[in-house]
This record gives C-alpha cells, structure tokens and sequence, in this order.
C-alpha cells in the first residue's frame, strides 16, 4: 500500500474514525499496530514474519542488555541482535550481490563455479525498520536510555506504519513516550498533517511523476551518447525527481502521523540550499545522517582520535550509507564521492579555521554562489546513484562534459522547458526558506489563499494519480 493511492484514503479514512472513537488508549493502540501490519501485508504478507522476529527478538534482547551486569553475556546479546538484525538484512538485500560477487572473484582466479541464480525477493522497508531497531539495542547495550515496558508499545514503535517502509528513521526516546498516554489529534493538529500529507502527495504525483520521471528515466535508460544539454538535464531531472519523491514521502509520513496525534522526525529541511557539504547532509535525510553519525562514524573515532582516524572514519562511513542505498558498487561510489567531497572540505576549512559546525547565518549572494556550487556537484554524485552500471555512468558523464562526440538529441522542447523551470524553482524555493518551516510559511497566508493553493494542489493530484508509482526509496 503506498500514500497516492486511493486505496490507502480508505484506509487512512477508516484508521481515522477508529482512533477518534470513544475507545480505551489499549484498544487503539491495537488497532493502530494492526493497522501498521496490514498496510505492511499489502505488499507481500509472509514478510511480516520477519517484521514480528526482529521485533521480538530486539524487545527481548534489549531489556536483557539494559539489567546484564557481566560484559561478556552483553556482548553476546548485542552479537545476537547484531546477527539476527544484520543477517536478515544481509540475506535478503545483499545476499544476490554478495554471491555475484564471489563468482566473478573465482572466475578471476581460474575456478570456473557457475552457481544458480538465486531468486530473493527484498521485503519493503527492511533497510528502515532495521535501523530502527539496531539502535534500540545499542542504546540498551551503552544504557542511553530505557527499555520499553511494553511489547505492545515497542512492537508500534517498531511498525508505526507512517515511517515504517521509508522512514523517517526514529529512535525510541522520540516515539515510544508518545505510546504511553492517550493522543488524538488536535483541531490544527488535524489540519497540519492534511495539509503536510497534501503537499506530500503533490511533490510526489505532480512534480516527481508527471513532470521530471519521464525525462530522467529516458535519459539514464538510454544506451548511446547524448548531446551535453540532454545530459544535463536528465540529471537535473532526476535531482529534482529524487528530492520530490523522497521528500514527499516524508512529509506524507510526517502529515499521516500528525493527524493521529503523533509527532515524527524531519527528515529534510531544504537542502538544495546547502552551503558545502556538511551542510547538506545536515539537510538531505536527516534521521539517516544522524544514525549514521551516531551508531557508525563516532564509533570507528570520529573526530577524537586525530585527523588521519577522522578521514577513516568519514570515509567508511560515507561508504558503507552508500551500501545502504542499495546492493550494487555504484551506490557505493555515491558514497565514497560524498566522502571525497567532505575529506576536501573539511581539509580547506581547517587551512581557513572555518569550523565544520559553522553554519552561514546570511543569505548573501556569495553564500548563493557556494549553494549553487554545492548542487552542481551533488548532481554529479546523482550519476552514479541512478545509472545501474559503471559503463552507463562514465558514458554519462562523458556526455555531460563533453567528452564524446554529440549524439542525436533524445529529448523534447517541452521536456526540456519542463526541468528548466522546475528544478530552479526547487533550488530558488530552498534558497529563500532556508531558515523557515513550511507549515509557518503556510500559515502566513490569509486562510484565502492558502485554501485556494490547498485546493489547486487536491484537483491536480487527482489530475494527474495515474501517472503516480512506488516511491523510489522503498527499494531501499
């Protein structure tokens, strides 16, 4: 079940009436965690079995961890969840990509060892709801916070069915206190996530499907060299269609869990505007960055154990977020080209004595020309990112600069006219919001206008649902 869908207003609809009946906060939170498997099931059900094993395993394991005074039975807990968690994740995501790996690793030594292909299916959302629970163990093993009462309450955190298949990723101090007293949503409350999960879908069926998924897709599908401007804007199309979608997401997650009272992460906060690249991962997928941060890069040193061990770490950590994304080796070049990039910042910054927490309070014209800069670049790492084949991403490139003779232009006018407005629109809206909430620029507006904007968004959806599909990180 995915958010533009008219199946999932039904059943939003109905979860609605459900949670706003005069019913005991038990009951709903049962109905609530229901809910959660059946929007999951909707997709393949037998996947909810493994869903119900990590949530089982980790509420156990976790409370196990937080009273276990001997280090060695904590350690082999934190093995056990390590294991469970990551072995499911292995198998099911990179259990293909480990195997086709191997087997062009004997046929480089002379062993010819053909094995059969495999056929595993990757359950939706395993990326996410995996982060989420690693991190309750963890911070059960360094007692950072509290295990949870309840199985009841964990196994909602854990299935929450807002962020449960894309995130945002959520920590338990920042959910499971939410479980714990009655919440119904408050009348602008109420209005807050209808108009965040509207503008949600809006980014997502509008911009990112009917507008810039064509064009990229034909771009980045097509085999021969392209002529530099079709390249560039196939690229462009894809960085606008990447943010739209995924940000769509979150702000439906984010609309859908308000309008149940609940309170999610934010998950993006403009970061086409970034200044450098520090800067933007503190606005690209902010729940993932910080995990990343929190439970990979300060625990291989971080910035505390000398400047060599920093770039160690920021490098493997850029790498292995890269992995993340996806079993394929260009999804880690993404990551390691990020990591490049924030190794030659962070070695400018420190001859300037620029700190990497300094943040750009003005919206001067040279920080607009640094943000620019930024983008440009990010657009490069986008190559890699969504071409499936080093081959594909080097002959993009090589169109994009210029290093191949012109092929025949692929790309219509209209096409072209299309991402040229929208994504420096995207850009210029980022640049100028920066430093704002959408919600309080929302409410700015006479409720005239912003209902005549809210209504125009509703009818262009319903416009344009068909051309609608999954979202792009639910592969992930």
């Amino acid at each position: 079940m995915v958010f533009n869908s008219y199946t999932f207003v039904a059943f939003f609809i109905l979860i609605l009436f459900l949670h706003n009946l005069p019913l005991s906060w038990k009951t709903k939170k049962v109905n609530l965690l229901l809910a959660s498997y059946i929007f999951y099931a909707a997709w393949n059900p037998p996947f909810i079995l493994l869903l119900w094993l990590s949530t089982v395993i980790d509420f156990f394991v976790g409370r196990a961890l937080y009273t276990q005074e001997n280090s060695h039975k904590k350690k082999l807990l934190l093995v056990v969840s390590l294991i469970g968690n990551l072995g499911m994740l292995c198998f099911f995501k990179y259990g293909t990509f480990l195997l086709d790996n191997f087997v062009a690793l004997t046929h480089v030594v002379g062993i010819d060892f053909n094995p059969a292909k495999p056929n595993i299916i990757l359950p939706a959302g395993i990326s996410f709801y995996t982060f989420t629970t690693l991190c309750y163990t963890i911070d059960m093993y360094k007692k950072e916070s509290k295990p949870v009462q309840s199985l009841l309450d964990f196994s909602l955190f854990v299935t929450f069915f807002p962020h449960l298949v894309a995130g945002p990723i959520v920590r338990p101090p920042q959910l499971v206190p939410q479980f714990e007293s009655p919440r119904v949503a408050s009348r602008k409350q109420l209005l807050d996530g209808l108009l965040l999960l509207t503008l949600g879908l809006f980014m997502k069926v509008v911009l990112a499907d009917s507008m810039l998924s064509s064009t990229a897709d034909s771009i980045f599908d097509s085999s021969g060299v392209l002529p530099v401007l079709d390249a560039w804007i196939g690229v462009f199309a894809f960085s606008g269609q990447i943010f739209l979608d995924f940000a769509g997401y979150s702000t439906c997650a984010i609309g859908v869990a308000l309008c149940l009272g609940f309170v999610l992460p934010q998950n993006f906060n403009y970061p086409y505007a970034a200044i450098g690249f520090t800067d933007f991962w503190r606005r690209w997928h902010i729940t993932l960055s910080s995990w990343l941060r929190d439970y990979l890069y300060i625990p291989l040193g971080g910035s505390r154990n000398g400047k060599a061990k920093m770039y160690f770490a920021l490098m493997m950590t850029m790498l292995l977020g890269g992995l993340w994304h996806g079993a394929n080796w260009t999804f880690v070049a993404w990551g390691g080209l990020h990591g490049l990039y924030l190794w030659v910042e962070k070695y400018f910054r420190d001859k300037t004595g620029v700190h990497s927490d300094h943040k750009p309070s003005a919206n001067t014209l040279t920080n607009f020309g640094f943000a620019l800069l930024t983008f440009m670049l990010i657009n490069i790492t986008w190559v890699f990112f969504r071409a499936d084949t080093f081959t594909r991403s080097w002959g993009m490139l090589q169109s994009m600069f210029g290093m191949a003779v012109d092929g025949k232009p692929l790309l219509t006018t209209l096409a072209i006219l299309k991402v040229a407005v929208i994504v420096p629109l995207i850009v210029l809206c980022h640049w100028f919001l920066r430093n704002t909430k959408v919600l309080d620029v929302a409410y700015k507006l006479s409720w005239f206008w912003l209902g005549i904007i809210w209504s125009a968004m509703l009818l262009v959806i319903i416009w344009a649902q068909e051309s609608g599909s999954s979202f792009i990180y639910f592969q992930f």
